[in-house]
Parts: C-alpha cells; sequence; structure tokens
C-alpha cells in the first residue's frame, strides 16, 4: 500500500451513487477510513437495485456503508446554461414537469412500466433532509471528509444535492469538507461561480488506478457499472477544502487545477 497522507488518517468519503466513489476519489478510496454511498434503488431500472448490492458486497473496502435511499431521477433537469440554486440543490426546469406528466400517464395505463412514487421536485426535495438527517450521526468534529464538488462532477443534480447536503452538516458539526477537481463543460458556468481571487491551497494525490480497476471491476461484473466502458482515470487528482458558497464576484479568478473532461 502507499504512504498514507496525513489527511487521509480519519478520511470520510461521502459518494451520490455506486461508482461515484471511485470515479471522483481513486487516490484515496483504499486508504479512507470509511465510504458512504446514498443511492440504492432507481424506479427506471427495477433490478438496478439488486446488482448494485452484489457490486458493493465485493467491493475491497473493509467500511462501506449504504444508506440505500432510492434516486429521484433528476439527472438533466436543471438548467446547466445558467444554473439557478435551490435549498436541496439546484432548481428545476420544465423538464421535471414533463416528466411527471409521462409518468402520471404510466399509472393511468395498465401495463408493467415503472413509474415513480413521487414527483420528482418533490422526491429530490426530500431526499436531500433524509440524507442530512441520515448523515449527522455518521459524521464528526475530527473527520476529513471528501464528497461531489458543488458543481456535481460532469454536471449531475444529485451530485450537487449530495454536497449541499454534506456542506449543511459542515456548518453545524464543524469538520472539514473537501471536494473533488473533475469539471466539463456542461458543468462549468456552476464551477465558475466558485472561483475564488484568493483561493484557498489543495492537495495533490496520485491516482491509484489498479485499485480503482478492481472496484471498477466487481460493477461490472454485477452489470451495474453506469460509467464509461472504457474510462481511463487521471494521473492525479487534486482536493481543495470546500469554500463557504459561491464568490462574491464570479466571473473572474481561479480555483485549482481541474481533472476536466468532455462527455
Amino acid at each position: 500500500m502507499r504512504k498514507q497522507h496525513d489527511l487521509l488518517e480519519n478520511a470520510v468519503i461521502v459518494a451520490a451513487h455506486p461508482d461515484d466513489e471511485i470515479l471522483w476519489f481513486s487516490s484515496i478510496m483504499q486508504q479512507a477510513r470509511q465510504v458512504i454511498i446514498l443511492y440504492r434503488d432507481f424506479w427506471a431500472v427495477p433490478d438496478l437495485g439488486n446488482k448494485r448490492a452484489a457490486a458493493i458486497a465485493n467491493l475491497p473496502h473493509d467500511n462501506v456503508t449504504w444508506l440505500e435511499l432510492a434516486e429521484a431521477g433528476s439527472y438533466g433537469c436543471a438548467d446547466w446554461t445558467s444554473p439557478e440554486m435551490s435549498e436541496t440543490g439546484l432548481a428545476f426546469t420544465a423538464t421535471a414537469t414533463m416528466r411527471d406528466i409521462k409518468s402520471m400517464v404510466k399509472k393511468m395505463v395498465p401495463a408493467d412500466s415503472p413509474a415513480p412514487a413521487a414527483r420528482l421536485a418533490q422526491a429530490y426535495n426530500d431526499n436531500f433532509f433524509t440524507i442530512v438527517e441520515r448523515l449527522r450521526p455518521m459524521l464528526s468534529e475530527d473527520m476529513n471528509v471528501f464528497t461531489h464538488n458543488p458543481w456535481g462532477e460532469y454536471g449531475h443534480e444529485d451530485h450537487v444535492q449530495c454536497f449541499r447536503a454534506v456542506d449543511r452538516l459542515r456548518q453545524e458539526i464543524g469538520f472539514k469538507l473537501w471536494m473533488s477537481n473533475y469539471c466539463t463543460e456542461r458543468s462549468l458556468p456552476l464551477a465558475m461561480t466558485y472561483f475564488q481571487r484568493t483561493p484557498g491551497p489543495f492537495i495533490r494525490l496520485p491516482a491509484d488506478v489498479e485499485y480503482a480497476q478492481r472496484v471498477a471491476q466487481a460493477y461490472v461484473d454485477a452489470d451495474c457499472w453506469t460509467w464509461i466502458d472504457d474510462w481511463d482515470w487521471f494521473e492525479d487528482e487534486c482536493f481543495m477544502e470546500a469554500p463557504a458558497g459561491p464568490s462574491s464576484a464570479p466571473g473572474q479568478g481561479r480555483l485549482f487545477p481541474l481533472n476536466f473532461f468532455s462527455m
């Protein structure tokens, strides 16, 4: 095993979906004291939760905790060209309403087609408060907590919500909160609002590609690897203590080196 960075002596990863923990935190997952994953089921893919359970049971990590929440299905519901924040993550566009209408039609027509139990925006909002309540007793002041960045890496509404929930607990509990450095052209407009005139220090750690491939294989074997088949991990990752909020002077500034990729 590689030499452990001092920052990882009491490190916890909080990741939204199964496989996020290795995609965005490959340099620290093996050395993290605990990995916490939020979601299990997704109504649109009925057997996904069981497949994820099989994968997580075979992950090469001794301490993976799973909150087993149900995904709302929020991906693609925000306006990423001009993102608007909400209390529980990102505000949704009419896309969410259209999905609700389609779901209502499915419920009215006798069929085996899956449909969500609640309206999308309501499920998304409810998840935020559930995340906060369930994570609260699991986190403590002495921890270094690593989670998604506030623009959701490639632009995923669940990732943004995960960050916002953990950030609320940081303000309440007082642990150090570290964010990942991945970004795409889709999420860049939101990332730019966090650019700072005087950015804080960051750490750069080498990716553990061999370990990452072992974790990924557990998901592939369980038929629930949700990412690009030929994903090539970056050579290193940077982590910065998350800023308290968007910059007061967005549009000019710096943050830290980004692992930028195209979807």
